[in-house]
């Protein structure tokens, strides 16, 4: 599993939009089973080394910014893609109406600090990207969240069992849910662990 998407690893323009569609169509189905709804209006989007390729390959193709575009997202995506030793995701809060979106924002300040895995005995609290406001000085939560879950060698190990349940969920006082991950995905997010 590849930790890193080099600058050798993207792709010319003009080639990756000949190609653009293959590439969506490969990626979109490695990402529907990395994919988990938590309560109403959470989703957690785990990453890899595919997702974040992407990801820079589709930014590099609408803006159009060449060459200092290129290490700029590389900078901005790499640190999204699990080392080995750890769980990343990106997670929405995905709500159509501007006007309730705002609200429920507004009551989820601090939402960064409230996600975690199960498992086995073991939970696992995310870290969120220190390197950017997840929640405003006012306590508006961020729509977009990064987290990383880091696992010690141990979890990793119970992380692996076939069948182990884990659940992901999120204990925020104004958002309290949980999830139980299906095999396939826990069988996927595997491959991150290595």
């Amino acid at each position: 599993m590849k930790h890193a998407i080099a600058r050798a690893d993207i792709l010319p323009p003009e080639r990756y939009a000949a190609e653009r569609r293959d590439h969506r169509r490969r990626i979109g189905e490695i990402k529907k089973a990395r994919r988990l709804e938590v309560g109403p209006f959470v989703t957690f989007y785990f990453e890899n080394y595919d997702t974040m390729w992407l990801q820079v390959q589709e930014m590099l193709h609408i803006e159009r910014g060449g060459e200092a575009q290129i290490a700029d997202e590389l900078a901005a995506y790499n640190p999204m893609i699990p080392d080995g030793s750890e769980l990343s995701a990106t997670v929405m809060i995905e709500i159509e109406d501007a006007v309730r979106r705002h609200a429920q924002l507004g009551r989820l300040g601090g939402i960064e600090g409230k996600m975690f895995l199960s498992f086995a005995g073991e939970t696992v609290r995310g870290l969120a990207d220190a390197t950017r406001e997840n929640t405003s000085p006012e306590g508006k939560a961020s729509s977009v969240q990064f987290i990383k879950f880091p696992l010690t060698p141990a979890q990793k190990e119970k992380f692996r069992v076939p069948g182990a349940q884990v659940v992901l969920g999120i204990d925020h006082a104004n958002y309290g849910h949980m999830a139980v991950m299906p095999e396939p995905m826990r069988q996927a997010l595997i491959e991150d662990l290595e």
